[in-house]
């Protein structure tokens, strides 16, 4: 005879469970709620009550009992069947458990210490993790349930590997449970990181650096990385799952930026080398886009990847191999752009004809949600970053950039075309590594210069990059992600041609810069720099 142990919180699909086990020949023990509920479908249940003793503290101390867990941590020895006998227990062989809904009524606006005392699972975490260390089947999802079945009908294939596989997902959950419970009581002084492996790459950053893979804290985002699909070719590495993370923090900014000023999102398209942006424009015709975000920099974007918020038809892909493209190979063919991988809504049969490599080497990923983009796509999870001997943690870039904001001052005239282009520079360089001076003309990026020590050096490099690709900056508009302390960057953007000028405000020589500005007649714009500095990835 086999015992199943049956208690928990959310009794939906119990009964039918319960009724699976009984069919199998189990025998159930059970108590309170979840008795209750299977005496009343008619399903045979031993009350656990008559084996640990009537519970005391108003239900509140049930399975927590010597006997009960002896039932769960004894071995397979005739000393603990010997002792079990003695006790008056028998082995219980499989618990199926969940827990009082803590981390529901933590984020309930209202909760109190006392109502989060109150939800908080003592019995049902100690006979988890009684039944997990006892080797038993713990079923800690209700998910599992039907697996689990399905797994004793086919004779209980490869058991030792299938029950330890639950218990790590039980002591996941566990964990989960007493992490939140920890975070609570603290205030967030204590915190931490629990994901499940969701995608193993071959390395990390380098080939030495193994093992490596994505984890996932299985949220309900719909943009988090663990829901994006491959549709054709590799799986992505470790750095472009890297890149994948910068080009949405990008893309939800450009896309969170115009929907708060406008009520709109045009289509966006962005690529990027190295988690920053080397091209990306935005406009109403999805061709269009590509071929101003390619033509940002064509030579930055080579073996780059590209997101966009629209669906990727054949016109789109053939834009992204072909668009700005007149070198020719061997045969005499113009040679075909090549990318490491294209992230859309969606992707047509044609578009993956055309936009495929040779051994899976451009990867095209999908995910629905990217063509729904407003000023509520922001990743809000926190951000933390791992430091030796700990890891440091920060609430994640959030802000969203409004030109008509009482705080923001504009000195000097801007058209809505400029006011747009600076949405688009600030998105852009305000998730780009720090320092930045991204410069916009007209819905194009026009250069992104990043990750400086000094802003002279990013002011410069910016206007070297967009010559390189032969733009010309005149009328342009650049954005910084903090303010400049001399004049002696601004000075070189206003040579270049750059006629509105966004930076924060709070530095000694704001005064200088504002004078300099007034006098070459460019426009002006600042904004505090508690409020408005644009750092990211430091």
């Amino acid at each position: 005879m086999k015992i199943a142990l049956l208690s928990v919180y959310n009794k939906k699909g119990i009964v039918e469970f319960a009724r699976e086990l009984v069919g199998l020949g189990w025998t159930i023990w059970s108590s309170g709620g979840t008795e209750n509920i299977l005496r009343a479908d008619n399903i045979p249940v031993v009350d656990v009550a008559t084996i640990v003793g009537e519970p005391i503290l108003g239900h509140r101390v049930v399975t927590l009992s010597r006997e009960l867990h002896a039932a769960l941590l004894s071995r397979d020895t005739d000393e603990d069947h010997a002792e079990l006998k003695r006790i008056g227990v028998e082995r219980i062989d499989l618990v199926c458990c969940d827990l009082y809904p803590l981390q529901a009524e933590i984020a309930r606006v209202g909760s109190t210490v006392q109502s989060v005392i109150e939800q908080t699972d003592i019995g049902g975490p100690t006979m988890i993790r009684s039944a997990a260390k006892g080797g038993r089947i713990v079923i800690a999802d209700a998910g599992d349930r039907g697996r689990v079945i399905q797994w004793l009908k086919d004779g209980e294939q490869d058991s030792e590997n299938f029950k330890r596989a639950l218990t790590a997902k039980a002591e996941k959950i566990i964990a989960e449970y007493c992490l939140a419970s920890a975070e609570f009581h603290s205030d967030k002084k204590i915190t931490g990181l629990i994901g499940t492996e969701v995608l193993p790459n071959k390395y990390g950053e380098n080939a030495w650096q193994t093992p490596a893979a994505l984890f996932s804290s299985h949220t309900a985002d719909p943009l988090a990385l663990d829901k994006f699909i491959v549709v054709d070719g590799d799986a992505p590495s470790y750095n472009n799952i890297l890149d994948m993370h910068r080009l949405l923090q990008t893309v939800t900014h450009i896309a969170a930026g115009w929907h708060a000023s406008s009520g709109r999102v045009p289509l966006i398209a962005v690529g990027g080398k190295h988690g920053n942006a080397c091209g990306a424009a935005v406009g109403d015709y999805p061709e269009q886009v590509i071929g101003k975000m390619i033509m940002g920099d064509s030579i930055a974007i080579f073996g780059g990847f590209v997101m966009v918020n629209f669906a990727v038809d054949e016109k789109v892909a053939r834009a992204l191999r072909h668009h700005g493209m007149t070198e020719k190979n061997d045969k005499g063919d113009v040679k075909k752009r090549l990318l490491d991988g294209v992230i859309a809504p969606s992707f047509t049969p044609e578009a993956i004809e055309e936009l495929g490599r040779k051994g899976g080497k451009c990867r095209m990923i999908a995910n629905p949600a990217l063509d729904s983009l407003t000023s509520d796509s922001l990743d809000r999870a926190p951000m933390i970053r791992p430091v030796r001997g700990g890891f440091l943690a920060q609430p994640n870039y959030t802000h969203i950039l409004k030109l008509d904001a009482p705080e923001i001052d504009i000195v000097g005239a801007i058209s809505p075309e400029q006011k747009n282009d600076l949405i688009l520079a600030w998105a852009i360089g305000c998730t780009s590594n720090s320092n930045t001076i991204s410069i916009v003309k007209n819905g194009q990026l026009l250069a992104n210069a990043v990750g400086q020590q000094d802003r002279v050096m990013s002011a410069w490099l910016a206007g070297q990059r967009a010559r390189r690709s032969g733009h010309d900056l005149t009328g342009a508009v650049a954005y910084s992600d903090s303010f400049f302390p001399f004049t002696d960057a601004p000075a070189v953007l206003i040579d270049a041609g750059i006629r509105v000028i966004f930076a924060s405000s709070g530095s000694v020589g704001d005064e200088s810069v504002k004078k300099l500005c007034a006098d070459r007649d460019v426009t002006l714009v600042m904004y505090p720099d508690k409020l408005g500095r644009g750092f990211f990835g430091h």
